[in-house]
């Protein structure tokens, strides 16, 4: 059987009709399936109004402790939870984890040079235990991730959610044929976002390096693009980055090597 693992970010998150859409369409999703989100633009704004300073360098946020304190409440709670209850309402039995719960995706934190990014972490998918997820998956459990591991040395860590998407594909890739599935707010990987018409297709490592050096890839687009390279070359069957409105009917961008 198939495995749907699908990343949920971007503006979608923060509109609650847009998500509640999403939520129902992703619901409609044969099972086994996983969800993993980010939250980003939420944590940012309580961090803001909390008078701490946001740093982000290729789309990617520095994590200090007053920044992980927020992250942790934002993905794990606020979000998590909330995502958790709406697939209740919409048919799906969801279980809502971080990375920390059964130890299901331990990381490293990530070093601090050249860039200290403070507490993010890097994650190994021969780490990630796939046995709770698959318990989980046996058990008729739909689980979603926020974007949280840990050291296991008692300190969580913010880990990139496309990442953890990622390396949950591939270490599963490894027991089923896995679908890896980007959502957001755009279509797909586009040439120019003010045109709906842009979608790129399909984008292979060549075409993605010129359209990086060229600035019409960027910020938070780059490591969504570079996990779904890597997750196909470990394993994982197909990756699409798409509209969330698509989810149940993925079309957009597909990535290929």
């Amino acid at each position: 059987m198939k495995l749907s693992v699908v990343k949920i970010g971007g503006n979608v998150i923060d509109n609650p009709i847009v998500l509640k859409d999403f939520i129902q369409k992703f619901a409609n999703i044969p099972s086994p399936k996983i969800l993993i989100h980010g939250g980003g633009k939420i944590a940012t704004e309580i961090t803001t109004k909390l008078g701490f300073p946001t740093q982000m360098i290729d789309g990617r946020r520095i994590t200090d402790k007053h920044t992980l304190e927020v992250v942790c409440m934002v993905y794990g709670g606020l979000i998590n939870k909330s995502i958790v209850a709406q697939l209740q309402a919409a048919g799906c039995n969801a279980i809502g984890l971080s990375g920390a719960d059964a130890n299901i995706i331990p990381a490293q934190r990530r070093s601090a040079t050249p860039i200290d990014y403070g507490y993010v972490g890097d994650i190994n998918a021969s780490e990630v235990n796939t046995e709770i997820i698959s318990t989980l998956l046996n058990a008729g459990l739909t689980p979603v991730f926020c974007a949280l591991t840990h050291d296991q040395q008692g300190s969580m860590l913010n880990s990139n959610a496309d990442s953890i998407a990622s390396a949950i594909a591939v270490s599963m890739a490894a027991k089923t044929e896995v679908n890896l599935i980007f959502c957001f707010e755009l279509a797909g990987v586009m040439e120019d976002i003010t045109r709906p018409d842009s979608v790129i297709p399909l984008l292979d490592e060549r075409s993605y390096q010129h359209l990086r050096s060229t600035g019409i890839v960027a910020k938070g687009m780059i490591p969504k693009i570079e996990n779904a390279f890597a997750a196909l070359k470990k394993g994982v069957k197909r990756v699409i980055i798409t509209h969330a409105d698509k989810v149940d009917q993925p079309s957009g961008t597909t990535i290929q090597l």
